[in-house]
């Protein structure tokens, strides 16, 4: 594209920057409260709200959501509505946190993505096939005391 002259060129498009993430878990799995567990415990860049994914709570936040779907692969929803799903989910969960960003702006390579991609894939295999569902009365996973074992 050649300059014309006299004219200014186009302003670069500058998107808001991300300042919160809902992350949508399924409280009924085992691995998917204990990586709620784990994203809570580390220092976030970005804060993140942990919210369980079909609840009245996500319903309320996100109306025009398919909250079906969001039981069967991690959701993220960006403070100005951005959607993440399956690999992208996790991969700006690890971008929110201060010791995982620069891995997640390495999964985000043509090298990187396939990497995410298996994980995310292994992560899934495991949840359908050996993951338990909950044994309590109402079928949700008790999440661990956050002041007993763990510091901070």
């Amino acid at each position: 594209m050649t300059d014309i002259p006299g004219r200014a060129a186009p302003a670069p498009v500058t998107y808001p920057p991300v300042t919160r993430l809902t992350v949508l878990y399924d409280d009924r799995c085992p691995l998917c409260v204990h990586l709620r567990h784990w994203l809570r415990k580390q220092r976030q860049l970005v804060p993140l709200d942990l919210v369980p994914a079909g609840s009245q709570e996500a319903s309320h936040r996100f109306p025009g959501l398919d909250h079906a779907g969001t039981l069967e692969e991690i959701t993220v929803v960006g403070d100005r509505g951005q959607v993440y799903r399956g690999t992208s989910a996790w991969i700006v969960c690890l971008w929110a946190l201060a010791e995982h960003r620069p891995r997640a702006h390495w999964l985000t390579t043509p090298l990187g993505r396939p990497f995410a991609r298996a994980t995310v894939l292994a992560a899934a295999k495991y949840r359908s096939v050996t993951a338990e569902p909950c044994r309590t009365a109402d079928g949700r996973c008790p999440l661990p005391d956050p002041v007993a074992g763990s510091p901070g």
